[in-house]
């Protein structure tokens, strides 16, 4: 498996990753009608975010098989705290979970966000990713409820925790 760096020329793979990934692994921590809502906003690429040197895949056997990357700025705000970052838009193709690909996209976070300076994370996972980031070593410290659409919310964790390059 090879982690490296994302670019635009990315999006179609990354879209087709997001698209194979979030049905599959969100559907025993959510509703279908949560789901169905959620979805088509969730499996699509952010171009910023391919084109922030931040974000990164793990190809196998020249397959996309898991994304994911951090930003200083806070999703959907642009804030920016000195010293923290947020970890962004993680997935794994369902066939390859539990077998590192995750770990091996936060491990390169991990060391490119402790050359930046950075020292804490956040990050507002779906339920279904909390044991994810609990086993990378961050805590969860609340709950929010993100508003889809008038009608729909969708339940997320707001987890915590230090970068420690190890």
């Amino acid at each position: 498996m090879r982690v490296r760096t994302t670019s635009e020329a990315d999006t179609v793979a990354i879209d087709l990753l997001l698209e194979r990934s979030y049905p599959v692994l969100m559907r025993n921590s959510y509703d279908a009608e949560t789901l169905a809502i959620a979805l088509p906003l969730m499996v699509r690429s952010n171009p910023a975010l391919l084109q922030s040197g931040t974000y990164h895949l793990a190809e196998e056997a020249g397959h996309v098989v898991g994304c994911g990357g951090w930003t200083r700025e806070r999703p959907g705000g642009g804030e920016i705290v000195p010293g923290l970052a947020h970890l962004r838009h993680f997935a794994a193709d369902p066939a390859f979970t539990r077998r590192g690909v995750g770990r091996a996209i936060f491990q390169e976070c991990v060391r490119q966000a402790h050359s930046a300076g950075v020292t804490r994370w956040m990050v507002f996972p779906s339920l279904n990713a909390e044991p994810f980031y609990r086993a990378m070593g961050l805590q969860a410290a609340n709950r929010l409820t993100i508003a889809m659409t008038e009608s729909v919310s969708f339940p997320v964790v707001v987890m915590e925790g230090r970068v420690s390059e190890g």
